[in-house]
Order: structure tokens, then sequence, then C-alpha cells
């Protein structure tokens, strides 16, 4: 026997490990491949038909290793050697493209950390060790020695029959473009039929096309009317990516955006931000004018007293009365420019 050429049985065997051994997925060499582990595959074949009957074509575990062997000499798969990811490669990428925004992020979070965040910050992270300690992702190597052993050791897997409904699709569509290619040759009636089925087809497309136009004229027409008042949509799915059916239900869809809607909202509350600062306008003007009385009494109160006591001349007297004249008129520009009153001692009045 040829040692290149596999037999029939091999391909039985490969076809059945394909599917009752466990397959993992991962990249070998930036491609994507199933692998299988030694051990697995070996249990499996231990419990399968090959090992039945009067005449078993594996007898003993060795059997099925040296047979395994035989299979990987002629490609059905090869040995590869698990290879641990660091987390420097698993982070390399996303690192590089968020440096840029982090370096600029971090000038602002240490600012907003406080200490009870940062201690759960480090609570985080004592237990992500723990988590990627159970969980380790792996990438796969080409093995320098090519054979079958018994263990951990991961195969990938360059067998990958086709399956049969693929050729089933494939000989229907071989069919079918021959089938088309012959149009000439049909018979009259079976040609008839199929042009009134393509006729049909085109006016169910040009329907489509219609009501998609009608229902937007439709739309503007109530909108416009309305002044955006109110939304109606006839067959709202009809251009959405739904299913067949789905796009003729509902039928309609109304919305009412009157009173209630954002627009009217919003002049509500421009409204009641205009009648706030009126009231607020006024407020200040109430509260300028009764400073002002309040400094014009105090004023008259120490000239009262002056009087009583025959301090000052006539002349301090005319100064003061200038001074509560300037004091008045500066509280009647505070309260036109619409500031807030200070309050003013007397011993700073009399200076």
């Amino acid at each position: 026997e040829d040692v290149d050429k596999p037999a029939k049985e091999e391909f039985a065997v490969a076809k059945w490990m394909r599917k009752n051994v466990p397959i993992k997925k991962t990249k070998f060499l930036n491609h994507n491949v199933e692998y299988f582990t030694a051990k697995r595959a070996v249990d499996a074949l231990l419990e399968s038909k090959w090992t039945q009957g009067n005449e078993p074509l594996f007898k003993t575990r060795e059997d099925i290793v040296d047979y395994l062997h035989l299979m990987l000499e002629h490609k059905f798969y090869h040995r590869a050697r698990k290879v641990p990811v660091s987390e420097l490669e698993l982070k390399g990428k996303k690192k590089e493209k968020k440096a840029e925004t982090d370096d600029k992020e971090k000038g602002k979070e240490k600012e907003k950390v406080t200490d009870a965040e940062s201690s759960v910050v480090e609570g985080k992270d004592k237990e992500q060790p723990e988590k990627e300690k159970r969980k380790k992702k792996i990438r796969l190597d080409m093995h320098n020695d090519q054979r079958f052993v018994d263990g951990l050791d991961a195969y990938v897997w360059i067998y990958d029959p086709i399956p049969f409904h693929y050729w089933i699709f494939g000989t229907l569509l071989v069919l079918g473009a021959i089938g088309v290619c012959l149009f000439p040759l049909w018979p009259p009636s079976v040609r008839l039929g199929v042009y009134y089925l393509s006729v049909a087809a085109a006016g169910f497309l040009g329907m489509i096309i219609v009501l998609a136009v009608i229902r937007l004229i439709v739309f503007c027409l109530i909108w416009a009317c309305t002044r955006g008042k109110h939304h109606l949509w006839i067959l709202p799915n009809l251009t959405e990516d739904v299913g067949f059916l789905a796009s003729f239900w509902p039928l309609w869809t109304y919305e009412y955006k009157g009173d209630g809607g954002p627009a009217k909202k919003d002049k509500t509350k421009k409204r009641k931000k205009d009648k706030d600062s009126d009231g607020e306008q006024e407020s200040e003007e109430k509260n300028s004018k009764t400073d002002g009385e309040n400094l014009r009494q105090s004023s008259v109160e120490d000239e009262e007293k002056r009087s009583e006591g025959g301090i000052g001349t006539e002349g301090g007297s005319q100064v003061e009365v200038l001074g509560a004249s300037e004091t008045e008129s500066e509280s009647s520009q505070r309260s036109s420019t619409g500031k807030d009153f200070e309050i003013v001692d007397q011993d700073e009045l009399e200076s």
C-alpha cells in the first residue's frame, strides 16, 4: 500500500472524529482553526464502533495511537504547540489606540478620584488576576516533532469535509443555469407561464414603489395642513429592513404632537422663565426703593442729633446735606443698573 494515499476507513474515522470529538477554536498563524486534544480523541475512539465486534479495528489504546499517527502522516491534521498568550499581547493593540485619550483623561480623573474610589479600584485589580489565572488564552504554533502522542497536545484539523447539503444546492444551481440557457427549447405553454410570472413579479415591484410614493405624499400633506401636529404613516415598515410579511404590518401608525409636544413645552418653559425674571426685577426695584428710604431716614436722624448736640456749623450741615444727596443719587443709580445694595454704617456716612 502506498503511504501517501489514505484508505477509505481513514476518511470514515476522520468524519466520525469531526462529529464526536470535542473541538476548540483558536488562531494559528493568523488563521482561525479548529483543534482537538489527543487524549480526548483516543478516549472517544475507545468507545466507538471500531472497538466492538468479532474483528475490531482497534483492540488496545496503543493501536488507536498508531492509527492516529498514520492519519497524521496522511495530512488529516498536524501537531501544534500550545503557547500561552500574555496580557501585553492581548492589550497591546488596545493600549496603542487609547494611549492618547488616556493621557488626557488621567489628569482629570486624578483630581476627581477620592480615597474610597481608589480603594475600590485596588480591590478590583486584586480580583482580576485570579480570574485571569482560571481562564488563560492560548495560541498555537507549529510543532517541530510531527507525531501523534497520547496526551494533552493540540492537533489542528486539515481535513474539512464538504457537507452533503452543499452538494444538493450545487447541483440545483447547475441544473437551473442549464435550464435557463435552454429557454428557447421549452414548450410554448411553459414559456407563456414564465412570461406571466415575470410580468406579475414586475408589477409587484412597481406596486411597492407606488405605495412608497403615495405614503410619503399623504404624510407630507397631513403634516403640512396640521402644521406638524399629526403624523400618519401608511405601511410604516414598507421600506424597513424586516421580513416580507412584517413589511406589510401594521397597516398604519398615527402619532399626535400637539399641545403636549416638545416645541410647546419649550415655549411654556420660556414663558415661565420670563415671568420669573420679571418678578426678580420687580423685587429688586422694591428693595432699591426701601434701601433708599432707609438711607434718607438715617441721614435725617444724624442731622437732628447734630443739631441737638450743637456739633458742626452751617457749612458742615451743608456738607452733610450734600453727602446725603450724593448717597441718594448713588442709590438711584444702583437701582437703575439693577446691582445689589450694600449696607453702610453710620461712621462711614459721618466720615
